[in-house]
């Protein structure tokens, strides 16, 4: 496929046609694909989201016996998986790159392999979005570039600007655009430079034993496309891109300066003004149009962060039908930093989050890495500590931090003492609440006059049987002299009609769309008569969606509220589950000190009714 693509823009449009026709039939077929899986490997060991931190990587590397003291191979039959982002941020992302192809020739001649997957860091540099690439990573490559071809691009770079601009700004303004070591670092991402060309001949996923390895998540594209879709079809578009890019610098009519966002408008003006040839227009029109390519977007397997980001219930069926579609039992992942710079497992181990933040100077995390020996999971950290596991992620509703969840906040609110009232952003009254050295903000609603009914920890305890993790953390409490519910309140929390006002979190790691049905299915399970913008807060940190104010939930009406009667309520496979478990049996153990038997009965029966409408 890469010799098709070498001299696709150089032919014309019926010789191009054949040449397309030909490399697509010798794509491989789902039969014999299987250069992306690997049964039987005895012992994997795999980090993620390096980002330049050589040191680090080394030091993870030597625990985890994959490389000695010398930086050799140690390995033997092992399987080495980097999970992407080798790359940007970090100051020796030259030598990690370095390293890791040194380590790939070694490992296969001692009988084992090193798998380094693409990120989105890596595409990002190959495509000349280089937003995230330091002076530092520029300056390692300063060896690399002469004086002349510096000069050469800065002659390109004087024309282009306007007749105003003097020679000392011009020549200001190029050096900070291209510090030294800048055009040699973007020889060395082209096609055919030392990094980009072995990067592109990397896969975006691989599959070994039972484990798939994914840089970002396991999105619809998986499911729609399979493992042998991603890495074919996906690969595709980045071989076009980076052979129309390299085409069009080549010709200057692109130089690499041209900061990445302003290079669809720049070939879109030369297209319409007929500027260019033939073989420049096929090319200029690929680096504008695979601009949209699911390779970029957040529905890709690079960016994806849904798979890190959204609960269970709205995330486990397409999770399980993209893991039968691969046929792997978990993913591992990166992308996403992990909330406790720990390697984490979560969605009951099928995703384990191996990206623990090495880059400390950017992620305040340390190099840790995921090893899988004869099928048993195993955590090594980069100060040699081995006698871990993946820790399980727990339930946090309003991140607070990485030591406090949803438990030991239950144990502050029910024991805390109240020192003060105040109001957040979201326009409540509220409470602050401490104890041993903890401070957070509560909410107080005081329990109806009707006995035995107490609609907030309803809500919460309904949300924890489900695993929802939509209900902030709930206790009973007497506050003042009065009896009623304290619920944890997250600072700088907004509600739906500031973020609507602001047009935020439209790039939410789990989408709102797909937040907001699931709370569909909430409300019309606990029959809530009261859903309004004020009572849908999120975290502006994670747009997690938190709902409060259940006053007017758990009526005794066993149909759906009037609101949702027009709204098509879908439930897949993992909510039929979370909704069957909930029989009377435990619907009265769980919730009968506060819903009386004729709320109970109501909430049965809407159970059943939305268990009914599933199945039709």
């Amino acid at each position: 496929m890469k010799r098709c693509h070498m001299f696709y823009n150089h032919i014309s449009t019926p010789g191009r046609l054949l040449v397309l026709l030909l490399c697509f039939c010798t794509l491989p077929s789902p039969a014999v694909a299987d250069e992306w899986r690997f049964p039987d490997v005895q012992r994997v060991v795999a980090v993620s989201d390096i980002h330049g931190a050589y040191e680090g990587l080394v030091a993870t590397l030597q625990a985890a016996a994959i490389i000695d003291s010398d930086l050799s191979w140690n390995g033997d039959s092992a399987h080495l998986v980097i999970a992407g982002d080798l790359i940007d941020r970090g100051p020796g992302s030259r030598r990690v790159m370095d390293l890791i192809m040194r380590l790939e020739q070694e490992a296969a001649r001692a009988g084992g392999q090193v798998h380094a997957i693409l990120g989105n860091h890596e595409v990002m540099n190959i495509i000349g979005d280089i937003r995230y690439v330091t002076d530092a990573e520029y300056a390692e490559f300063a060896d690399s570039e002469s004086a002349a071809e510096r000069e050469l691009w800065y002659q390109r770079f004087r024309s282009s600007q306007p007749e105003n601009v003097d020679e000392p700004t011009a020549r200001a303004l190029f050096e900070e655009n291209a510090p030294p070591g800048f055009f040699g670092h973007r020889s060395a991402y082209r096609h055919d430079g030392i990094y980009g060309k072995w990067l592109l001949e990397k896969p975006l996923m691989i599959v070994i034993n039972d484990t798939a390895f994914v840089h970002g998540g396991l999105p619809a594209y998986v499911v729609e496309n399979g493992l042998e879709g991603v890495n074919t079809n996906l690969k595709l578009d980045l071989e076009k891109f980076a052979y129309a890019r390299s085409t069009l610098e080549d010709a200057g009519v692109l130089s690499p300066i041209v900061r990445f966002r302003n290079q669809p408008r720049l070939l879109s003006t030369q297209l319409e003004a007929g500027q260019l040839d033939q073989a420049l227009v096929s090319a200029a029109q690929d680096v504008v149009n695979l601009r949209n390519s699911t390779l970029h977007g957040p529905d890709g397997p690079l960016w994806y962060r849904g798979s890190s980001a959204c609960s269970p219930l709205i995330e486990g069926d397409q999770l399980s039908a993209a893991l039968d579609r691969i046929g792997a039992t978990r993913a591992a992942i990166g992308h996403t930093t992990t909330t406790s710079r720990r390697i984490q497992q979560r969605m009951d181990g099928r995703i384990i989050e191996i990206n623990t933040g090495i880059l400390k100077s950017e992620y305040d995390g340390s190099g840790y890495a995921l090893v899988i020996e004869n099928g048993v999971l195993g955590v090594v950290g980069e100060n040699g500590a081995s006698a871990m596991s993946p820790i399980v992620l727990p339930r946090r509703v309003g991140y607070l931090s990485d030591t406090m969840d949803d438990d030991k906040l239950e144990s502050l609110l029910s024991s805390g003492v109240v020192v003060e009232s105040t109001a957040d952003d979201a326009e409540r009254g509220l409470l602050r609440v401490e104890a041993d050295g903890m401070s957070v903000l509560a909410s107080f609603t005081a329990s109806p006059r009707e006995k035995g009914f107490v609609p907030e920890l309803a809500a919460y305890r309904l949300d924890r049987l489900l695993g929802l993790d939509m209900i902030p953390a709930t206790v009973r409490r007497e506050v003042f002299g009065q009896e009623g519910t304290l619920q944890y309140a997250p600072q700088g929390a907004v509600n739906e009609r500031q973020r609507a006002e602001a047009r935020k979190g439209r790039d939410a790691p789990c989408s709102l769309l797909k937040q907001w049905d699931a709370m569909y299915v909430f409300d019309a399970l606990v029959h809530s008569v009261a859903r309004r913008p004020q009572t849908l807060l999120y975290d502006p940190e994670s747009w997690q969606l938190m709902l409060v104010d259940q006053e007017k939930s758990f009526s005794r009406n066993k149909g759906r509220p009037t609101h949702l009667k027009g709204i098509e309520v879908v439930l897949g496979q993992q909510w039929q589950s979370a909704l069957l478990s909930l029989d009377d049996e435990t619907l009265k153990e769980k919730l009968g000190d506060v819903l009386d038997k004729r709320r109970l009965s109501a909430l049965a029966a809407r159970r059943d009714a939305l268990i009914e409408d599933s199945r039709l």
